[in-house]
């Protein structure tokens, strides 16, 4: 079946389950870096090798994302698994993403309780972070191209990173972001076609502020069902960074439920950002703490759960947009919006990353990697992270 037919609005059986499986979970496993960094190695899996999507396409769909709550590159994966095999795709693709990240977070809570410490992996961490930044460099100028075809909406992307480096929060840049460019990008987009005579309802998002969302002060007996509820509810209203997630959980857990602690609440965050995959594998780290392998279970599965749901529903919208003048200036404009977070962030990665001479070496080396050899991002990470450990066992 011909790829470029297969739509989201009609998606079919375009490729086996197991082959979305074994991709996704390799994804999962070495997807270090944070959301940017997983976004730029799905664009290499899925946009330059497999060419699965059109870089357009795969740019509307991180615009899109970007306006739903929930961890945005694991919505990615499901968003692709959508368009390559229905609900069936989505729903493989995104637990493929998440399961190695549930796995490591998992084990290394159990070790937690055991010993009462996490294990040491700085060296293979300070290996992987400067090699996660030139694949996420690499990444953005590739999108880049794409979503900045002109001055006008590199000024709108322009203006999206300076107002989150400046401190702004990043949902309000990117809507912003998109409702100003969308109204630039219509009323100065050269067109012989008729205006629209209507003008759309645009998405409105949730602040990235945390809010409480437990009904009461009091600490409550700790249940199952209640540790599931609780992620389930933030997974249904996180929208933001990680830095958001922990303030969800600090002021629930900590504050008003009293069900951790501060500390461990700083080590289970710790573990959810060293381990591959999305940071809200934190879940499962303090589902564990709390009850047990259900309580890591139920948490694993209430905070992802409404992503799942959220992409079924907007997918097959997403053309739809491209299909109005006005949504279509505005899915433009997002996509700026989108590259600007994304290389707001390699910013400030940069400036925590590159600061010693060992982490400016194997930057150097994954980008000569890449360009002069042409070698994956896998074995870039694999490669840094060994290079890593060995440059901690000379010191």
């Amino acid at each position: 079946m011909n790829s470029q037919k297969l739509t989201s609005e009609s998606p079919g059986p375009g490729t086996p389950l197991s082959e979305l499986a074994r991709l996704f979970s390799k994804l999962g496993l070495f997807a270090f870096g944070g959301p940017a960094a997983h976004i730029a190695l799905l664009e290499d899996e899925v946009v330059v090798r497999r060419k699965w999507l059109s870089p357009q396409r795969f740019l509307d769909l991180v615009g899109a994302t970007n306006l739903i709550p929930g961890p945005n590159s694991t919505e990615m994966m499901m968003h692709i698994g959508y368009e390559r095999a229905g609900w069936r795709g989505l729903i493989t693709a995104g637990a493929a993403f998440i399961m190695p990240a549930a796995i490591c977070t998992g084990l290394a809570a159990w070790f937690y309780v055991q010993y009462g410490d996490i294990p040491a992996v700085e060296p293979f961490v300070a290996g992987i972070r400067p090699a996660v930044l030139v694949i996420i460099a690499m990444a953005l100028w590739r999108l880049g191209r794409k979503a900045i075809p002109g001055w006008r909406t590199g000024v709108v992307a322009a203006l999206v990173a300076s107002g989150v480096l400046a401190g702004f929060g990043e949902i309000q840049c990117l809507l912003v972001g998109g409702v100003a460019g969308m109204l630039w990008l219509r009323f100065h987009r050269d067109s012989s076609d008729t205006a629209e005579r209507w003008f759309p309802l645009l998405f409105l998002g949730k602040p990235a502020v945390a809010v409480s969302l437990t009904g009461s002060g009091a600490a409550a007996a700790v249940s199952t069902w209640k540790v599931g509820w609780f992620f389930l509810k933030v997974g249904a209203v996180l929208y933001g960074s990680g830095h958001v997630l922990i303030a969800f959980l600090e002021g629930g857990l900590v504050q008003d439920l009293g069900w951790i602690s501060q500390e461990q609440l700083l080590d289970a965050v710790a573990i959810g950002q060293v381990t591959p995959g999305p940071i809200l594998s934190t879940a499962t780290f303090i589902g564990y703490l709390v009850d047990g392998l259900p309580g890591a279970m139920v948490a694993t599965i209430g905070i992802f759960l409404p992503a799942f749901v959220l992409v079924g529903v907007l997918n097959p919208f997403i053309p739809r947009l491209r299909s109005s003048q006005w949504l279509s200036s505005f899915l433009d404009a997002v996509n700026a919006s989108a590259v600007a977070l994304m290389a707001a962030v390699t910013v400030v990665l940069a400036g925590q990353i590159l600061i010693s001479v060992d982490a400016m070496v194997i930057a150097g080396l994954a980008a000569l990697a890449a360009l002069r050899f042409g070698l994956g991002p896998v074995w870039i990470i694999l490669g840094s992270a060994m290079l890593g450990l060995g440059l901690a066992w000379l010191h």
